[in-house]
């Protein structure tokens, strides 16, 4: 089977973003692909070196909800970045034949600045974000890395990186291709892209009474400011939840309801909650059982990091060679 690298940076409990965005499809590709995981904790530090007391708890929880939601040890390898020290030499030696120009001109480069105000985002760790990110992927011979077609001129960049350490070296790493995935738009409580830095996400383990409090004043459509005002189901964040947890004929009864006034949006609420709970429930509770026993998460890991290191290893006695670097 072809092999794949995916990773999540430890920010806390995931939210249905990052669910159907990314994790639903990693766990499908599990009876196909040989599936690397990585949470990136090393990646947390390049916009939040200032604070990374919570990055080690974070982990844990990043890894209970991978486990909840269906990722399975036994069938992939769940590991966390630091734990296998060979991302770090692998970067430090990728980025010795990166030209500054290529991160420069990386677009979220000057927009993640941008975008996040009060922090200094003027460090070697910010700008060789992507070094470290091709490191992670090329560590583990990955011909395939699961992504949004958004996501496609990241993973280019890491390509080329490839393709210039093998023009020097010799042809040590095969280039990532993009395993495409359909990666639904989900926008938040307020309507904006669902994101706990807007404080509007809903997590994937979200209590039950958590879970109607969030999404029953949930904004919608401002065209329906009455109930017999029509609106456009498209332009409603309700809606976004109703493509991934209601089924195409029901979901098709809803819109048109909703563009002919036929209902009000609490009783489109009521339909979303009623097909919500029956997905959200089971992974909450697979979720808490993970986090009532701390070590057996621990152990994943632990397991993973042991197996991935392997191939890393492995990985680097070859590149040492190659590059002709003297042994110990």
């Amino acid at each position: 089977m072809k092999r794949i690298l995916s990773g999540m940076q430890p920010t806390g409990q995931l939210h249905l973003g990052n669910y159907f965005g990314a994790l639903k499809n990693w766990v499908g590709l599990q009876g196909s692909y040989e599936c690397f995981h990585c949470i990136v904790d090393w990646h947390a530090l390049t916009s939040a070196y200032e604070d990374s007391s919570r990055v080690s708890d974070n982990c844990m929880l990043v890894a209970a909800d991978w486990l909840a939601a269906g990722l399975d040890p036994q069938r992939s390898v769940i590991f966390v970045q630091s734990h296998v020290p060979e991302h770090a030499e692998l970067h430090l030696l990728l980025s010795m034949v990166t030209p500054v120009s290529w991160l420069e001109r990386v677009p979220t480069y000057k927009e993640k600045q941008q975008e996040i105000q009060g922090k200094d985002l003027s460090t070697y760790g910010f700008l060789g974000y992507p070094v470290l990110q091709a490191a992670d992927i090329i560590l583990y011979k990955a011909e395939c890395v699961p992504v949004g077609e958004d996501q496609v001129p990241h993973l280019e960049l890491a390509r080329e990186i490839t393709r210039r350490f093998n023009g020097f070296y010799g042809k040590i790493f095969p280039e990532p291709q993009a395993l495409l995935s359909a990666m639904p738009r989900l926008r938040g409580t307020d309507g904006r892209k669902m994101s706990k830095s807007y404080n509007n996400s809903i997590l994937m383990a979200e209590a039950a009474a958590d879970l109607d409090k969030k999404v029953r004043p949930m904004m919608t459509d401002p065209r329906r400011k009455r109930r017999t005002d029509p609106g456009e189901p498209e332009d409603c964040p309700v809606f976004d939840l109703h493509k991934v947890f209601t089924q195409d004929e029901k979901r098709s009864e809803v819109a048109h309801l909703c563009r002919t006034a036929g209902f009000g949006c609490l009783d489109c609420k009521k339909i979303l909650l009623d097909r919500m709970h029956p997905v959200i429930g089971p992974m909450r509770e697979r979720r808490e059982e993970w986090m009532a026993h701390p070590e057996r998460i621990k152990e994943v890991l632990r397991d993973g990091a042991q197996r991935a290191g392997q191939v890393a290893r492995a990985t680097m006695t070859e590149v040492r060679d190659a590059m002709g670097l003297l042994r110990p």
